[in-house]
């Protein structure tokens, strides 16, 4: 059976009475099915977010004219809101090193259907994961970085994906820090993916120190990149527990593992529409079916 095609609406505002009855209302005058609403409050922050799954079948417009007329009604009750279309594939591009276990997962998931996206094309500051792209038939990209070429390298990868027409950017265990200027301009479209030990255990070899301070959970954390390095806001989170038994190599497998679901799962969530941000936080709506 085929999936039923639908329009998702993310919706923010400041916290108010009437605004779920206005907006349902309005779509029901408009002919749609709601096939699915979710909504949460923050209490703290005085700020209100909903996301509403539409019926495709009931656009008797073109897209554009949905999105004007929306955004009269928008405008109107002050809201924030983003619009997207469950038939759209978005065009992703991964940016991985010398490790290749998130780049595999990736691609599998994707392949398996599990990821609805194209992935468009692999740059590298490496040549070592060429093989993994060429056996994927996936255009792979190898742009070095030194300290000197760092900036002129950069604005080859924002040329492959303006070339591309990407729409979201994966950071697969990628170990180069990204301008400001390139977080910026990418704000809210870059997932990135590290091990749960930052700050703790910053810089190279992690498992290492974490198997010297004997460690007793081994965790991962993905998250939009901005300016501020790994502060972003944070999309998804796991850990797994871990005793005395484990080697440096033995925690690092672990950590491959957790590293592989966090990732996956928060690009599962941009790509289904799932997240709004706030500030410096995300509001990830769940699956509930």
């Amino acid at each position: 059976m085929a999936e039923k095609k639908k329009i998702i609406f993310l919706i923010q505002c400041e916290d108010r009475k009437g605004i779920l009855a206005a907006t349902a209302n309005w779509f029901y005058t408009k002919g749609y099915n709601i096939l699915h609403c979710q909504q949460h409050t923050d209490n703290i922050e005085k700020r209100y977010f909903m996301r509403i799954e539409l019926d495709m079948q009931d656009l008797n417009t073109t897209r554009k004219e949905l999105e004007e007329e929306f955004a009269l009604f928008a405008s109107e009750h002050q809201l924030s809101w983003e619009c997207h279309y469950s038939d759209y594939r978005t065009k992703v591009a991964i940016m991985v090193s010398k490790t290749s276990h998130c780049l595999y997962d990736l691609i599998t998931r994707k392949d398996e259907g599990e990821l609805k996206c194209e992935i468009s094309l692999i740059i590298s500051n490496h040549p070592d994961l060429e093989m993994v792209a060429n056996q994927f038939r996936i255009p792979f990209y190898y742009l070095p970085i030194t300290k000197e070429t760092k900036r002129s390298q950069e604005d080859k990868v924002l040329t492959l994906l303006k070339r591309f027409d990407v729409d979201l950017v994966v950071l697969a265990r990628y170990m180069q820090i990204l301008t400001s200027e390139f977080t910026h301009a990418w704000q809210g479209r870059i997932i990135n993916i590290h091990h749960g030990f930052l700050p703790a255990f910053q810089g190279a070899n992690p498992y290492r120190r974490a198997y010297e301070r004997g460690v007793k959970m081994i965790g991962a954390t993905a998250h939009y990149a901005s300016e501020d390095l790994d502060q972003g806001p944070i999309i998804e989170q796991d850990v797994v527990r871990v005793n005395h038994e484990l080697s440096p190599d033995g925690l690092r497998d672990v950590g491959k593992d957790v590293e592989r679901r966090v990732l996956s799962r928060a690009v599962q969530a941009h790509l289904e529409s799932r997240v709004i941000i706030w500030n410096n936080r995300t509001i990830t709506f769940n699956i509930e079916r």
